[in-house]
């Protein structure tokens, strides 16, 4: 049985009456944002040669998966995020998955 795990719902959580973005809406996209930024940064060292330019981007990228993990803690601090706990079925099943893909990479 799969539980969702989320904090309680506060009282004056925003509600969505029309077009105009609420909080929820805002902090979504923030952290969207800052996910996308995230993987571009990575992208992006993978394909640098200067080793000073490598590390002024690896501080960005830190610091920007910081924060993301900061935006997605209030998020979830506020009910806006939830997360659901997987059963040992699944736990194994992504275990089992992810485990074959070793199979198929080349040996050096």
């Amino acid at each position: 049985m799969a539980v969702e795990l989320a904090m309680p719902k506060p009282v004056g959580e925003p509600q969505v009456k029309g077009p105009e973005f609420n909080d929820l809406d805002r902090i979504t996209d923030i952290l969207t944002t800052e996910k996308h930024l995230a993987n571009n940064y990575s992208v992006g060292l993978s394909e640098m040669q200067k080793p000073e330019l490598r590390k002024v981007i690896q501080d960005v990228l830190k610091n920007t998966q910081d924060t993301q993990a900061q935006i997605f803690d209030q998020m979830f601090q506020k009910g806006w995020y939830k997360m659901k706990v997987a059963d040992k079925q699944e736990i194994e099943a992504a275990k089992t998955q992810f485990s074959n893909y070793s199979s198929q990479f080349p040996q050096f």
